[in-house]
Formats: structure tokens, sequence, C-alpha cells
């Protein structure tokens, strides 16, 4: 009774309060539940999957890095002394971004000169206008031994270089500033790279290829590498990178691989790899030629270039070597009369080489090779043979050569 009568009297009053009370439980209840819910419908949605279109497009981007990272493995030669926008070598910077080029005064398929080199003013212009017209700063290379080995001839100009037999008999010294002579010469003309100095010991006297033209500084390895060191020092003055050259050996030979495998199985001996060896432990080898040569003793199948018991095992796990590996000429007779260039090339970079030649300068001269070169790394890399992290490797080791010689600045 008392609450009826509380109720009626007092209801106006009370019945706000009970509806704020009411909607506070429901809260209670309801808004957490419903809080839940959103949070278990966020855990659930997932991420769409990426449509054929942005698979596509990321395999493409994939591919496009994987071709220039095997641009940058390729060094060609060329035929030309002027700079022409449609010409061969503009086209092979552009398309397959190459790493580099290697210059030659004799176009040696025709007998024919000039083929790059007439003189010091009109190589040095040939020289910057392929730099300008490079994304990434070209290799510039070239073969300056001295005496027989040398495309910068004093009869077009250049300053005279005597042979490495004839630097042999001198001192270290003499050997020294006449390497100091040739790397400003080569910087003065935007020349970055000279594979030499030669490391061959002079055990055959009659190697047609070595001895025979006076390539070898001597045939005792400590002198050998003595001189080197010089030359080497010399050159280094003016940020011009060398190459030992070649590897494992080349001067016992009695054959030239520019015409053919060069056996050494009977004649290599293990003195030959002593210059290699110190030259490696003192940080004077920032790359090393490895040479057509056959040794049966240290790969029964295949010759250095494209051995993996050589490059990997001997070069870069016996000798620690970690440099830039380049493998000689890939237009050279050792290979093309024995070897598929797709089956060669494939083979190089399966062995660990991380620089191939391709001068087409020795029996023919064919501008598609490049391409079917570079093809066949491709190919071979997307069917796994050859694995992306070998690339990868070659590329970064490239790139840092060309950023320890300036380059690259």
């Amino acid at each position: 009774m008392f609450f009826k009568e509380f109720w009626q009297k007092n209801y106006k009053k009370i019945l706000p309060i009970l509806t704020l009370m009411l909607l506070l439980l429901a809260g209670h209840f309801v808004f957490p539940k419903t809080k839940k819910i959103e949070q278990q419908s966020l855990i659930n949605q997932k991420e769409p999957a990426p449509s054929k279109t942005q698979t596509s497009q990321k395999e493409d981007v994939q591919d496009k890095t994987l071709k220039e990272q095997i641009g940058q493995m390729l060094i060609l030669g060329f035929r030309g002394t002027q700079f022409q926008e449609n010409s061969f070598i503009n086209k092979a910077i552009k398309e397959l971004k190459i790493g580099g080029i290697i210059l030659f005064d004799t176009d040696v398929p025709s007998g024919i000169f000039p083929r790059n080199i007439i003189s010091p003013e009109q190589t040095k212009k040939l020289i910057a206008d392929l730099q300008k017209n490079s994304t990434t700063p070209l290799l510039i290379s070239i073969d300056v031994e001295g005496g027989f080995v040398n495309r910068l001839k004093p009869k077009y100009g250049f300053i005279n270089i005597p042979s490495a037999q004839k630097m042999g008999q001198g001192t270290p010294g003499q050997t020294l500033q006449i390497a100091k002579d040739l790397g400003k010469q080569l910087s003065d003309l935007g020349i970055n790279f000279d594979f030499a100095p030669v490391v061959d010991l002079n055990l055959n006297p009659q190697n047609p290829i070595i001895g025979n033209i006076e390539r070898s500084f001597g045939d005792d390895p400590t002198a050998v590498s003595a001189q080197a060191e010089s030359f080497i020092n010399g050159l280094n003055e003016y940020k011009i990178i060398t190459s030992l050259k070649h590897f494992p050996g080349h001067g016992s030979s009695q054959t030239d691989s520019h015409f053919g495998i060069a056996d050494i199985t009977a004649t290599f001996q293990a003195k030959e790899l002593i210059p290699f060896q110190l030259l490696i432990k003192k940080g004077l080898a920032p790359t090393i030629m490895v040479g057509h040569l056959f040794n049966r003793n240290l790969d029964q199948n295949y010759p250095a270039t494209l051995s993996y018991n050589i490059i990997q095992k001997t070069l870069k796990e016996l000798l620690h070597f970690q440099g830039v590996v380049v493998c000689d000429d890939l237009s050279m007779g050792a290979i093309t009369q024995n070897f598929g260039p797709s089956q060669a090339v494939i083979k190089m970079a399966e062995a660990g080489c991380n620089l191939i030649i391709i001068s087409n300068n020795v029996n023919s001269y064919d501008e598609a090779l490049p391409y079917q070169a570079s093809e066949a790394i491709f190919q071979a890399v997307k069917s796994g043979e050859i694995a992306t992290s070998s690339i990868e490797e070659s590329y970064n080791k490239i790139i840092k050569l060309k950023k320890d010689f300036a380059i690259i600045k």
C-alpha cells in the first residue's frame, strides 16, 4: 500500500533514474559483446590475394633486375673509332646494361687497322662519349702489358712500354716508374682497367704465347712476384685496375689458347701458383684472369675458365682469393672449337666467373653473341641451373670494384 502511494506521488522523479540504470546495465552486457564481435571480424579479415597483374609486374621487375646484373658481368669488344648513336656498342650499353668494354688497335678477323684506336685525342673522345651514354660507369679495359702486347703503340702517339721480359731484367724500382708513366697515360685517356701484369713463369721459352713473345718477367716465382708488385703499385697510383694472368699458369704450355685449349697436364708445376698466392696475400690482386688451360690433375673434364674445381676450389678456397674473377675471352678458339657459346658462358657463371670477356676479335665478329650469352645465363637462372645468389654475388663484386677504384663516385 505504501509503495503504491509512494509510486503515484513520485513516479515522475523515479522513472528517469530507473531508465538510466537500465541503460547502464544494458551497456555493460551489450557493448562489450559488440566490440568483441567487431574485433573478431577484423581478425577474420584476410589480405586480398595479389592479382595476376600484380604478380606479373613483380616478376617483370625481378627479371629486369636480373638481366641488368647479368649485363654488368659482360665486357664487350666492338668496331668503331667514333661514337655513333645507332652503333652496336651503344645499343649493347642501353639494352644489355653491360659492365664494360675492351679496346683494340687492330681488327683481327678482318686484319684491318684501325679498330678502336688511332691517336690519344681520338681514343680519349671515344671513351668519354661511351661513358656519357652509360647509366652505370663502364669498365674501360685494354691489354697493355708492354712489348708485343700493347694496344697503345708508340706509332699511334703513345709512350713506349718495354716487354715484361725486358722489365724483368731490370730492378723492381725501374718497373715501378714505367708503370707510373703508363698509369698516367691510361688515366688521361679515361682507361681504368689494364689486363696486366702477366705472372706466368717462363718455364718454356718456346711457348708461342708467353715465352716466345716476352710476356713473362722470368722463371723465378719470387722475382716475378716482385716485378708484378711494382707494376701493380705504379698503376694503383692512378686508380687503374690490374689483373693477374693467366691462372693457374700459362708459362709451361706448348700451345696458344687463342687457337685451342692449351693442355698443361704434363707440364704444369706447382710453383706456378706462387706469384698468385703471394700477391693475393699482399692485397694486390683486385682481379685475376683465368685462362683456357686444361689440367687433368685439377679437372678431368673442363678447362680452367669452365671449371668449378679450379675457380672455386683452387683459386677461391685454397688460395683465399676474394676479388673479381675474370674469365678469358669467350671468342677464343679454346672455347669456340670445343663448346657452344651458350654452354660455355653458363659453365663460366656456374664455375664462379664474375666478368666474362666477349672481344669479338679472334676468328670472327658476331654482334648477336653478347645477346646470346646474356639470354643463356638468364634462362639458366630461371631454370635453377645457376643460383640467383651467384649472379647477385658477381654483380656486388663488380660494383664494389668500380667503387674501390673511383669509377662509381
